[in-house]
């Protein structure tokens, strides 16, 4: 059990106690934080406090962690797409909607559930046990091209690459409306959302830098066919940007106002992670592979060609 103590301060003084913990430990979930008010885990000058008490300057706040439940992925019999595989490395097609690796709440049917029953444990340790051989992430709600490091020696190379901006990555997306450049780039911080905890936003506060180059492939009413290729890789960043552009992708369920209309039902976001080019960690040769977007993001587009 972690015991952690705190003094309320001047500026802290009138917040509810949820919203203080939230300040104190912005690495926990709300429901978490909840969850150890409700338990008698935090107490207020040495009583078990509500979640809505209303704290003043002074008082002593001690919250009870409980320790961390140790988690390690296990192997599913998951179909996986795979485009490409060697002893050092993989690359695979993620469908949309497949998490790519367990964490709260998914602990069951990701990527690398299904990646260590396919390489039966022969996976890159660096991340850990819960993302063995990830070198990089994509959304749970955007497909496309993943590479996956059978071993260390593949991870740190393809980590460094990534590092110097020799790993190039680019996606393809329609988005709303029509950018004011055919072509451009987009330099903008992110962070956490001050707000809406799961979100990301461009932001100055605690944030860090994020470059999107993009141009525009087509544009059809309403909307614009784009490729992007990425300098940084934060989290959501594409969605992110391009929602700080007034221009969200396409079905995006985060992103996009829900007062944006479609022409045609979509299964999920427009967002495809179209071409990986790396150098391969062993042979020094140059690798470039490519997908074929979803079928839903053609029937789109196909769709929109028409008007």
């Amino acid at each position: 059990m972690k015991r952690l103590e705190f003094v309320v301060s001047e500026e802290q003084s009138g917040l509810r106690l949820d919203k203080l913990l939230s300040l104190n430990l912005p690495e926990q979930s709300r429901s978490f934080l909840q969850g150890l008010t409700e338990q008698n885990c935090v107490f207020c000058n040495g009583k078990a406090a509500a979640k809505s008490l209303k704290i003043k300057a002074g008082d002593r706040i001690t919250a009870e962690l409980p320790e961390p439940q140790v988690y390690e992925a296990q192997a599913e019999e998951i179909p996986l797409d795979i485009v490409f595989e060697d002893e050092d490395l993989l690359i695979v097609n993620k469908p949309q909607g497949m998490v790519v690796h367990p964490a709260a709440g998914n602990y069951s049917g990701t990527l690398v559930n299904a990646l260590l029953a396919h390489c039966k444990g022969s996976l890159s340790g660096i991340n850990g046990v819960m993302r063995p051989g990830i070198v990089h992430r994509i959304d749970k709600d955007t497909s496309g091209l993943l590479i996956v490091a059978k071993n260390d020696l593949a991870h740190r190379s393809l980590a460094e690459q990534i590092k110097e901006h020799s790993f190039t990555r680019y996606y393809e997306a329609i988005v709303y409306g029509h950018l004011k450049e055919a072509e451009g780039t987009i330099n903008a911080p992110i962070g956490r959302h001050p707000v809406h905890r799961k979100r990301m936003a461009v932001t100055h506060r605690s944030s860090k830098e994020a470059i999107t180059h993009y141009n525009v492939l087509c544009s059809y009413s309403g909307f614009d066919y784009l490729r992007l290729q990425l300098e940084t890789g934060r989290t959501h960043q594409i969605r992110v940007h391009l929602a700080y552009l007034g221009h969200p992708v396409a079905g995006d369920p985060v992103y996009a106002s829900s007062n944006k209309s479609l022409p045609v039902q979509l299964n999920g976001q427009c967002l495809h992670a179209r071409e990986l080019g790396f150098t391969h960690p062993r042979t020094g040769e140059r690798l470039i592979f490519n997908s074929e977007l979803p079928e839903y993001f053609g029937e789109f587009l196909r769709h929109l060609a028409k008007f």
